[in-house]
């Protein structure tokens, strides 16, 4: 079996709201669903590095103090590395629309409306919503 990507992805919360990122229908991976922002981690570099890249690139901001969390994500090929983000600077916009159509926040009661990339990741996303709103720090362990 072929080594899984390692992928880093950015739980950016605000205001009691999440943002993600709506993947363009043309994308080859994961076409036309909603995910949060990130992408692959680069030979050489650690998650940590390669999140606060993917989002510079994405969506325009520096991100601070990513934090990493537990995140399902049921595809075997994929090595996930998920990060809560409260800080930053700069306003998100989408820096990438060849990758993304659309950016938009998203409270916990909406995002199980959407197609995500991948719905184990749901309950890993509300419990870091709803952590931020109640001031704790998600849980580390799943």
């Amino acid at each position: 079996m072929p080594t899984p990507v390692a992928i880093a992805v950015a739980a950016l919360v605000r205001d009691g709201r999440v943002l993600m990122a709506h993947r363009s229908p043309e994308r080859r991976w994961y076409p036309d669903c909603w995910d949060l922002v990130g992408g692959h981690v680069e030979p050489g570099e650690s998650p940590v590095q390669a999140v606060v890249r993917e989002c510079r690139e994405e969506i325009g901001v520096r991100v601070l103090d990513p934090r990493p969390i537990p995140m399902a994500f049921t595809d075997p090929g994929i090595d996930m590395h998920a990060f809560v983000v409260e800080h930053w600077e700069g306003e998100p916009v989408n820096a990438a629309p060849d990758e993304h159509d659309q950016l938009r926040w998203f409270g916990a009661a909406e995002l199980s409306r959407l197609k995500l990339a991948d719905p184990a990741s749901l309950t890993d996303i509300v419990r870091v919503i709803r952590s931020r709103q109640s001031g704790g720090h998600p849980r580390q362990d799943s």
